[in-house]
């Protein structure tokens, strides 16, 4: 029970710190001050989710991990050729979009790995799909 919570807790702080990262990255590129507003508040709560998770993993005496370098690798360079060839709002819009229903993916993914984790946990995770699915359907009118 204890080993799946830790697990569990690792991948959604490792997904929220991709999530940040991924924010960080478009966030210059934003031209549409609601839009832009929109993300920052979205920064905040993945900010806040990740102190929750660092926090759990601190009460279990674990540091986490970092995302994976692939992954922020293949993160970094489609969010560079995407904006490059075309920096508007719409593209924004859809990277961040992307990476929702991927972060969605992933942690529906590893509830179902780590069933045995801590139902505490489990809602924790359940909080940051929440925030994704309502931050991938706030991007629609940008796409």
């Amino acid at each position: 029970m204890k080993d799946d919570t830790i697990k569990l807790l690792r991948e959604c702080n490792a997904g929220i710190k991709m999530g940040i990262a991924s924010l960080d990255d478009v966030l210059k590129h934003v031209q549409d001050d609601k839009l832009r507003n929109l993300l920052l508040q979205s920064h905040e709560t993945h900010c806040k989710l990740g102190e929750k998770t660092r926090d759990y993993l601190e009460k279990y005496h674990d540091e986490g991990k970092e995302p994976a370098a692939m992954a922020k690798m293949m993160s970094w360079v489609k969010t560079n050729v995407k904006l490059g060839a075309e920096d508007t709002d719409s593209v924004v819009a859809e990277l961040i979009t992307d990476g929702c229903n991927m972060g969605v993916k992933s942690l529906y993914r590893y509830l179902h790995q780590y069933q045995a984790a801590d139902q505490e946990i489990k809602n924790l995770v359940m909080d940051v799909i929440k925030a994704e699915d309502t931050l991938a359907k706030e991007l629609r009118d940008y796409l």
